[in-house]
């Protein structure tokens, strides 16, 4: 449109030119030296305007020309780009659909060419790791960092997923604990160092995290809490396995008030105590607890500790029957407690009625231990086969019954 308004332009001034020499043609008189020209004003100035026209295209085509291989270069690093930027693209559609290999192939391809050749090179990485390729995996690794010095925690958080990935937990913590130096409310870093420690058992070192992971992790707030749980009732049985009892005690002091009133952590400080020979101890901490909260282990474990006085113990989980007389738990517990009284009938009734409502492996190893020992060794021995069954559950293969077995070999 615009060449058509300049050409409009052009032809109408032209008319006017060749009207106006039509009337007047002027006269126009150069000399120099020894020469002179004469014209009509309207040939001069053609003259002048086809004379500039040609300098003017000259000059444009030799600039033009002098600029060539810049812009030729310019256009192949364009088409480079424009593919780098395609098979990029065709590279992670390629890797979130699992095809590993055509994935690295295409981005490791046009990595060089990249906007951003960081993504080729962590992409091809997973995609590497995918294929147990580690040695690819660490070099496209190396390559990014060195593409990008800058995307120092991008290149480390990729190295450690990869290497949570593949179980290799103890690197993965070297270079978590390196980007957690270099920022501290980095909130996937403190996620990825709350899998690693479970996996390898850093209860300690669990805890410690967890009030930098509730301000800034954005974890929720019952996932936490699950976590912390954890960590202190493992901690409790670490205390307990050093068979020192002031060492449980420390760590029972140094968990969280709040958490003192948790089942599982009350749990494991329960039976660490009762482990370390200090039952009466554990039994009051337990029916403390449980006045406060019901919660079945420690229902459970108030059954297996004994206390200062066993009948009192006795009277007082039958005092919980009144308003847990549909538990099962209890009365195995009741059973238990019955047990180390020496009430033997009562024992078998209680564990009888508790198996009635919920059939528990545990339930039937006690009864059969009492049977057994009372020489009912028939019903002993089919409380033992339930229980079993019950544990590790049964299997058709198992179900089978040998009519006429193999004759035995003839001894050579």
């Amino acid at each position: 449109m615009r060449l058509l308004l300049s050409a409009l332009v052009v032809l109408i001034a032209s008319v006017g030119v060749a009207l106006l020499a039509a009337r007047d043609p002027g006269y126009v008189l150069v000399t120099r030296g020894p020469w002179v020209l004469e014209t009509s004003l309207g040939f001069a100035l053609a003259a002048l305007v086809l004379g500039f026209a040609a300098t003017y295209t000259a000059l444009r085509l030799a600039v033009n020309t002098w600029g060539m291989p810049r812009r030729l270069a310019a256009w192949r690093q364009h088409r480079r780009a424009v593919r780098a930027r395609r098979l990029t693209q065709r590279g992670l559609v390629q890797l979130a659909e699992g095809s590993w290999k055509r994935a690295e192939r295409d981005l490791i391809r046009v990595a060089d060419d990249s906007e951003s050749p960081v993504i080729n090179y962590l992409s091809a990485a997973r995609a590497a790791q995918q294929q147990d390729a580690s040695d690819r995996r660490d070099h496209y690794l190396t390559l990014a960092h060195r593409a990008m010095p800058d995307a120092e925690m991008a290149v480390g958080l990729t190295q450690a997923e990869v290497r949570m990935a593949q179980g290799q937990w103890e690197q993965a913590l070297a270079t978590l604990e390196h980007l957690r130096a270099l920022a501290p409310k980095h909130n996937h870093v403190l996620c990825l160092l709350r899998r690693v420690y479970e996996q390898l058992g850093s209860w300690r070192e669990l805890a410690a995290l967890i009030p930098d992971m509730r301000r800034h992790s954005g974890l929720p707030a019952d996932e936490l809490l699950a976590t912390e749980r954890l960590a202190h009732a493992r901690l409790l049985d670490m205390a307990g396995q050093s068979g020192q009892i002031a060492k449980l005690r420390e760590a029972w002091e140094a968990v969280p008030r709040p958490l003192h009133d948790d089942g599982l952590v009350t749990a494991a400080f329960a039976r660490n105590l009762a482990c370390l020979g200090q039952g009466p101890a554990s039994e009051e901490l337990l029916r403390d607890a449980l006045k406060r909260q019901w919660d079945p282990e420690l229902v459970r474990l108030y059954g297996l500790v004994r206390g200062k006085d066993l009948n009192q113990q006795l009277a007082t989980a039958e005092g919980w029957l009144k308003r847990h007389e549909r538990s099962a738990l209890l009365l195995l517990t009741l059973g238990r407690i019955c047990l180390q009284n020496r009430l033997w009938g009562k024992a078998r009734t209680y564990m009888e009625a508790s198996l009635g409502m919920e059939p528990r492996a545990e339930t039937y190893r006690e009864l059969g231990v009492l049977l057994f020992q009372f020489d009912e060794h028939e019903k002993a021995t089919d409380y033992f086969r339930k229980g079993l069954e019950l544990a590790v559950g049964t299997d058709a293969c198992t179900s089978f019954k040998v009519e006429d077995p193999l004759p035995a070999r003839a001894k050579a």
